[in-house]
């Protein structure tokens, strides 16, 4: 039951309506027919509203505030059909400080709330919509916040979220304001008529706008919109997504993902990767793909969307040649774009006076001989001129400003996350079906190769050593050629996992999620813990400052010896400050790191960027029906992806990669590499 305390100061006491528990949906407060009950088959979202309870939220805000009163006025009268399920929706929020109140208009006065949102009759509020607003409002310090509109009828016909103030596409005032929530110090800003009805979303979102006020936006459902009109679709493009390996590791299967997100925006989007032209052991001495780069330019493409390439080539010509004739992006997974041939410089006394033969780590992968170092690192800056950056963190876009040529384009945008693969749940039957210990705390660490030495696996090692004690287990995902190191012989080591649904099931059967890198320009792994729940522990240091908020998704602590273990020691011996965590990271991440938030910080990013001038400013971000069912709620929820990670390598394999690394370390001499060079070269002969 909510807890409804607080009323509105003006009206007669007549006009608020307590939600008094779930009604049925056939009948209003007065037991007067409703009309048909709506379902999962009209807007989408499984057994809505008269489902299960929701998760219950924290006791406070991340800072310990109470959670900030919400006022929700349902704009219609008694003959609106639907109405009692808009109450359901209402008190199926499960928010701690919540009150609503009935009306024909939409009157705008002193309200006992600190913030409001308006309803129609007959629509609904999404699962945990105002929760997700209301703490997006609370760390952005927005004064409005907006949230996706999911528009159906009989069935979901798309859905919308609110873009560029300044653009319009006549919607209409009747069709209400459910996806925005705003603070009661922002409306006395607006000076609204108290006798009329409220401006739409889009007027109310400019007028926000036009007063200077904050606002912001997350990339979830928050309005289930009955009988909406469509939204101002852009044209679509025609897009390349151009990859050097495909869409397996963590840069290709970030790359998949903002694929995915420009799709569901309603894109064309064609795959192309360079190792189908090439093979990767080719990389360092090929930079011409003509069958690819004509495949391109012959298909009257709008755009190419660039991936890693130094998996098939460690030169800059294709990328030159591509932005010469067709606009094109980089998404930066790493830095290599704007090096000589590394992917993180890291404290590099080179790189300020320009890449050579100098460089001090040319056989660390990617390798370049060092001759040839100071001729790419000069193509590169060539090439930089023409295409746009994406940085995916706050850092990414700072480092990028200081190591790119000078007049360099580089806008922000987000990755995506499947939210509806990544989720929380039944942490005991996840345990019992994983074969992990029922009542041990686990903490889990995770990597494409999880000994790689980027990935800060010696610190690893001994933050695990200074914690590790009976009734603590340890779970290793990924590449791990030697186990033994840890010695740990409860050690838990499912390997490599290949799929999206596996994987999000080890991260929730988890309770503390541990990565001991200082090197990522996001760092995918804590936010895909954190949807499921599990709070992180990282450094500060690089794009984890994005990935993981200090206090609401995790622990950040200072890059120093024993720190990492100081922080996972207060995680594992406070069950209810991470059980806080992991329910904040849940709401916030999904949020901010959905299809829907990518695929908007990409439009915005193009439409910024003077190089495509055909993309323009939207008054509303639409998206194609399937974009719900990247949503956990969803009735039809999309399936995880497949293919993320190499097979586990045959045990030969593995005790040959021990031998080499004994012998030459982690590092491929340059006669290493020209051999296998003339080896494929000389089976691809044979081949044919």
């Amino acid at each position: 039951m909510l807890n409804l305390v607080h009323r509105f100061l003006y009206g007669s006491s007549d006009s608020i309506a307590a939600c008094r528990g779930p009604m049925a949906a056939s009948e209003n407060r007065d037991g007067m027919s409703q009309g048909p009950a709506l379902s999962a088959d009209d807007h989408g979202v499984a057994d809505w509203p008269d489902g299960p309870a929701p998760a219950p939220l924290p006791d406070s805000l991340p800072d310990g505030r109470p959670w900030p009163r919400i006022g929700v006025v349902i704009l219609g009268d008694d003959a609106d059909a639907d109405r009692a399920t808009t109450l359901a929706s209402i008190e199926g929020q499960g928010y701690p400080q919540l009150q609503h109140r009935v009306c024909g208009t939409s009157p705008v006065g002193p309200m006992d709330a600190d913030y409001l949102l308006w309803l129609r009759a007959g629509d609904l509020l999404a699962p945990g919509a105002l929760a997700a607003l209301c703490l997006e409002a609370v760390l952005s310090n927005a004064g409005a916040v907006a949230g996706l509109r999911v528009l159906f009828a009989r069935g979901v016909h798309g859905l919308d979220l609110l873009g560029e103030p300044a653009a319009s596409c006549g919607e209409q005032a009747s069709f209400g304001c459910g996806d925005i929530l705003v603070s009661r110090d922002a409306l006395d800003h607006l000076s609204l008529p108290s006798d009329r009805a409220l401006p739409s979303s889009a007027q109310l979102w400019s007028q926000l706008a036009a007063a200077g006020i904050r606002r912001s936006r997350i990339g979830r459902p928050v309005l289930l919109a009955r009988d909406a009109v469509g939204t101002c679709l852009p044209s679509p493009l025609s897009i390349v997504s151009l990859t050097d390996l495909g869409y397996g590791g963590g840069a290709g299967i970030a790359h998949r993902r903002l694929a995915e997100a420009l799709d569901l925006a309603g894109h064309r989007v064609t795959h192309l990767r360079l190792a189908d032209e090439s093979p990767p052991a080719a990389a360092e001495w090929t930079d011409q793909f003509p069958r690819t780069e004509a495949a391109i330019l012959a298909s009257g493409h709008d755009l190419v969307l660039v991936g890693n390439l130094h998996g098939a080539t460690r030169g800059a010509g294709l990328v030159g040649r591509l932005a010469s004739a067709l606009p094109t992006v980089i998404a930066l997974h790493d830095l290599f774009p704007l090096t000589g041939r590394c992917a993180h410089p890291k404290d590099c006394p080179v790189i300020a006076d320009g890449c050579d033969a100098r460089c001090p780590t040319p056989a660390e992968y990617p390798q370049l001989a060092p001759g040839r170092i100071a001729g790419a690192f000069a193509a590169k800056r060539q090439a930089l001129h023409a295409p746009l950056l994406l940085a995916n963190s706050d850092w990414t876009r700072a480092r990028t400003q200081a190591l790119a040529p000078g007049g360099t384009s580089i806008a922000p945008i987000r990755l995506a996350f499947p939210t509806g693969v990544f989720r929380p749940r039944d942490r005991a039957a996840l345990r019992r079906g994983l074969g992990l210990p029922e009542h041990d705390i686990l903490v889990l660490f995770a990597a494409v190769i999880a000994d790689a030495p980027d990935k800060g696996f010696d610190d690893l090692v001994a933050t695990i050593a200074r914690v590790a004690r009976p009734g603590i287990g340890f779970v290793a995902i990924g590449r791990l050629d030697d186990p033994s190191v840890f010695g740990l012989p409860g050690l838990h080591v499912p390997g490599p996992i290949g799929d999206e649904e596996t994987l999000a099931q080890w991260y929730a059967a988890c309770d503390v999620y541990l990565t001991a890198s200082r090197l990522e320009t996001l760092g995918q792994t804590p936010i895909e813990a954190g949807l499921c729940g599990t709070p992180t522990v990282a450094y500060r240091a690089t794009g984890l400052t994005s990935a993981v908020i200090d206090g609401v998704t995790g622990i950040l602590v200072e890059p120093r010896e024993g720190a990492l273990a100081d922080g996972l020691n207060r995680l594992i011996e406070d069950a209810a400050f991470r059980q806080r965590l992991g329910a904040f990271a849940r709401i916030v991440l999904e949020s901010r790191f959905s299809h829907a938030a990518a695929a908007v910080s990409l439009h915005d990013a193009l439409a910024g960027w003077p190089g495509m001038p055909v993309v323009t400013p939207v008054a509303r971000h639409g998206f194609r029906p399937e974009m719900l069912g990247q949503f956990a709620f969803a009735r039809d929820r999309r399936a995880g992806a497949t293919g993320l990670v190499a097979a586990p390598s045959r045990p030969t394999i593995r005790l040959l990669r021990r031998a080499k690394q004994a012998v030459f370390g982690r590092v491929m001499p340059l006669w290493m590499r020209r051999v296998l060079y003339a080896t494929t070269l000389l089976r691809h002969r044979v081949s044919r």
